[in-house]
């Protein structure tokens, strides 16, 4: 059985642990390597790409180039989510340690609490996290020539609860004793590559963004719900019965 991401040393390449005993200094270099990884951590000018800059640091001490080409300055965090920033480069290394770490997601007021700031701060940051990791998913495309893709969906929210009189209670799985407010959330997965998420009100509505999202000669993988049968007409399709399997493992 293969190892987990979340077991693999991969997963540590960014730890709280590391953020919270860097310098000042440190954790400079450190989002100056990320972001211009492509240059070894050499500044790039966020105007116009050209690589000649120059470091003229403010008098505060906060790091900024000023471009040779377009003659305009920039600062490290110019053109990014946190342009403009107001609190430390180490709380934004921590934020972002803490924020991707957290299987089950992370609150903004656990948030604040860990940054120690206040719960707007947090809440807006929690929130520009979220924008750029779903920038990154735009326009992706998973698949292709010998490349296998796996497609599933779950759904999440609009409980109704029952009454309390047994026979005041209506069958909830009828769409009339339902408050429209499920949905599920439908994921394609690359096998060993990238993971596609988006929410729609049922499985049958995702099989658009699946054809977009997936290339033609992609093997597709999925379970014996009816909502995927229109997959069959563009992709190379198996089927997974999950009550065969469950038949299998019984003694």
């Amino acid at each position: 059985m293969s190892q987990h991401f979340l077991l693999s040393a991969k997963a540590r390449t960014l730890s709280l642990a590391s953020v919270l005993r860097m310098t000042d200094q440190e954790a400079e270099t450190a989002f100056i390597r990320i972001r211009w990884a492509a240059t070894e951590g050499k500044p790039v000018c966020v105007h116009c790409g050209c690589p000649t800059v120059w470091d003229c640091r403010k008098a505060n001490g906060s790091p900024r180039w000023r471009c040779k080409a377009c003659r305009k300055s920039f600062s490290i965090t110019s053109g990014t989510i946190f342009a403009s920033r107001k609190m430390p480069l180490r709380s934004y290394l921590a934020a972002i340690a803490i924020f991707v770490n957290e299987v089950k997601g992370k609150s903004a007021l656990a948030l604040s609490r860990d940054l120690g700031c206040q719960y707007k701060s947090a809440y807006v940051l929690a929130h520009k996290l979220r924008e750029a990791m779903a920038s990154e998913l735009k326009g992706l495309r998973l698949g292709g020539a010998g490349r296998v893709a796996e497609v599933d969906g779950g759904y999440f929210g609009g409980y109704v609860k029952p009454s309390n009189r047994v026979e005041k209670r209506r069958d909830r799985r009828l769409a009339k004793n339902q408050n429209g407010k499920r949905q599920v959330v439908v994921v394609v997965r690359e096998r060993e590559g990238r993971t596609l998420p988006a929410v729609f009100k049922s499985e049958s509505a995702a099989l658009g963004f699946i054809a977009r999202s997936v290339a033609k000669d992609t093997q597709l993988m999925a379970d014996e719900a009816p909502s995927w049968n229109g997959l069959h007409a563009r992709f190379a399709m198996q089927r997974i019965d999950h009550c065969q399997s469950a038949r299998k493992r019984d003694p």
